[in-house]
């Protein structure tokens, strides 16, 4: 009996013993120092505001010169990823002080570069938007695609000891800053619409991070539920769920429009220029494409030693329509007269004197 008792007692404190190292394991212990890094980072503080600060004003100037590298190192200053990852730990684990105060912390940040965004603009208003500004004023689809595999490589970097170091890359592919300095500075001259596309861009990033980030960390095992509660999960990946899928529905749509839009430019640009450069006096320089409701208007400059005529513009708009089979297209041509000449005098001089109207074939 003593030996069986003794056995009895000795099996059991083993078994304890089994569960404390377990609950402490090397991996427990790993979640944890990941947990409390995460939301170390994702709390409102002074170094939090200052690095934003610092970074707006570096991606405010780089957008106002048009420099990528200046923009990328703003890029890699910026803090305003982490609160997004601390949402996403939040949510996974259902902890509520951390998903308010990560809220907290990326609404301030978000406000306080808008802010200095938009102070910048308004200082430098005689500067005009240069590319840099205006490629994040119209995302589509494949910025969503981006930022999903950025959040995901962001979550598997964070959880990872050895690729820690992947998340500068993460921080230039899925940039937070740039867009919302952007929509500052676009706010700052008055160009609202513009303004709206660089912040919804910011928004794009903002949900596709924090939902493939969620996603990593909830197959990663860092969810602590024993038994899944459906309506608890539902209640908590509902908003950004419903928000990757409106965005998605969106983008797509905006997508098509864009790739429709560049197909009628690139067909209207190949008719134009073998139409109007066919002798060589003329050139086209630009062609605008620009949507006005039903109908949408092409805006051509030529180069020419010659005006062109309402006729031509006509006859022009004529055959585009019929080569595009869109009869809602409306051409309009700016011309720009030209003069050339050689040793021997002018070009063109018989072409414009036998006609101010000589028009392309």
């Amino acid at each position: 009996m003593g030996n069986t008792e003794s056995g009895t007692v000795s099996s059991t404190q083993s078994d304890r013993t089994a569960t404390q190292d377990t609950s402490n394991s090397p991996i427990d212990q790993r979640r944890e120092a990941i947990r409390k890094s995460i939301s170390d980072s994702s709390s409102l503080s002074v170094p939090f505001l200052l690095m934003n600060g610092l970074a707006a004003i570096v991606a405010s100037y780089g957008l106002l010169q048009n420099s990528t590298a200046v923009i990328i190192g703003a890029m890699i200053i910026a803090v305003l990823l982490g609160p997004i990852t601390g949402i996403a730990m939040a949510l996974v684990d259902g902890d509520q002080p951390l998903l308010r105060h990560s809220l907290l912390a990326e609404a301030v940040g978000m406000l306080l570069v808008l802010t200095i965004g938009f102070t910048i603009g308004k200082v430098h208003a005689d500067i005009g938007l240069g590319s840099e500004i205006t490629a994040r004023t119209a995302p589509n689809i494949m910025d969503l695609i981006i930022a999903l595999a950025g959040g995901s490589a962001g979550a598997y970097a964070t959880i990872s000891p050895r690729l820690s170091a992947g998340l500068v890359g993460v921080a230039i592919a899925t940039a937070l800053v740039p867009p919302l300095c952007a929509c500052g500075i676009c706010l700052a001259h008055g160009l609202y619409a513009a303004g709206g596309g660089a912040f919804l861009l910011f928004f794009t990033n903002l949900v596709a991070i924090q939902s493939a980030t969620s996603l990593v960390f909830w197959l990663s095992g860092f969810h602590r539920l024993v038994s899944v509660d459906r309506k608890s999960l539902a209640r908590r990946f509902a908003p950004s769920t419903g928000l990757l899928i409106l965005l998605t529905l969106f983008l797509g749509h905006s997508f098509e429009t864009t790739i429709a839009q560049e197909s009628l430019r690139s067909q209207a640009k190949a008719l134009l220029r073998k139409s109007i450069e066919a002798n060589g006096a003329a050139n086209l320089t630009e062609l605008d494409l620009q949507p006005s409701g039903a109908r949408t208007t092409l805006i051509a400059v030529v180069r020419a030693p010659w005006i062109i005529t309402p006729e031509s513009c006509a006859k022009l708009q004529n055959q585009i329509r019929q080569e595009t089979k869109r009869h809602d297209i409306d051409l309009q041509i700016r011309t720009v007269v030209t003069r050339e000449c050689n040793a021997k005098g002018y070009l063109w001089e018989r072409d414009v004197n036998a006609s101010q109207a000589a028009q392309p074939q």
